[in-house]
């Protein structure tokens, strides 16, 4: 295979929401050997915004013409989450490696399609997943894998409060997935690491009582048990009046607690004397 001195990255997506689309151009341009070429955005005021952030890429106003003319290898997908799949596959189909935002893609029907498409084209496919790389998971993920807190048996993470959810797109369940569509990727990969043993069944909740404007559900609650008998429950809210710690987890030696404030409390027994630490989040290291 010849060696590749630049994989030269188009990037669809260029939308107001959080600048997302700025802040994968300057991730990508951190790292050696990758460069932004092109941006594409259905709204000609973003692709001018983009030129204007980044005078030296191409931008276009259509996919299919980026993916024919623009010089690029790669793409990443920064837009709605039900645009996804059909935007993966027709850039695999181009011949381009592809990184969407998360989450991949609304099912598995969808993600099996753009798996088959990265396969028949020999083409990467992956998701963009920063997250992992915060500090406060890297600080628990340390300490479990130490085997501090013994083996996880009972996980609770819970994030959420008393609001009503955003009026666009990521409250509109058809193109966001809903609730767990969003954060909840970020949640349950964690959740995932915390405890790597194979799921066994999920069982799920949702309440629809407040938020009626709505489509995505005002509470879901998703309770995963895995091989061995360990138990996540996964709650997220938008009609949560009074919240609690955003981990518990306990394990056959301990336990952890996280308020979400910096740091979180270990809790063990040393020479049979119950024991508390405080350990402080990890930097994060999202460059990675």
């Amino acid at each position: 295979m010849a060696k590749v001195s630049e994989v030269r990255c188009g990037i669809i997506g260029y939308g107001g929401a959080f600048n997302m689309g700025q802040h994968h151009i300057n991730s990508i341009q951190l790292n050696p050997g990758m460069r932004v070429t092109a941006v594409c955005d259905l709204d000609p005021a973003r692709t001018q915004q983009a030129k204007a952030d980044f005078p030296t890429v191409e931008t276009y106003n259509d996919v299919e013409t980026m993916l024919a003319q623009a010089p690029i290898d790669l793409v990443t997908i920064i837009t709605p989450h039900n645009t996804h799949a059909p935007l993966a596959i027709q850039a695999l189909n181009a011949g381009k490696h592809v990184i969407t935002e998360k989450p991949m893609c609304l099912s598995i029907a969808e993600a099996d399609a753009m798996i088959a498409a990265a396969e028949k084209n020999g083409k990467m496919l992956s998701v963009f997943h920063n997250r992992r790389w915060d500090g406060d998971f890297l600080a628990m993920q340390d300490v479990i894998q130490r085997g501090i807190i013994g083996e996880v048996f009972h996980l609770e993470a819970y994030f959420g409060g008393y609001h009503a959810p955003a009026n666009w797109w990521r409250a509109d369940k058809k193109i966001s997935g809903g609730a767990f569509f969003d954060w909840g990727a970020h949640f349950l990969y964690w959740v995932l690491s915390f405890i790597p043993q194979p799921i066994e069944n999920v069982t799920g909740f949702f309440h629809k009582r407040v938020w009626h404007q709505m489509t995505n559900e005002d509470q879901v609650q998703a309770l995963i048990r895995f091989r061995g008998g360990a138990v996540a429950d996964v709650q997220q809210s938008s009609i949560a009046m009074a919240g609690k710690a955003k981990w518990r987890i306990l394990g056959t030696k301990g336990a952890i607690v996280d308020e979400g404030r910096g740091s979180f409390k270990v809790y063990v027994q040393h020479e049979g004397f119950p024991a508390e630490m405080e350990v402080k989040y990890q930097e994060g290291q999202w460059h990675a």
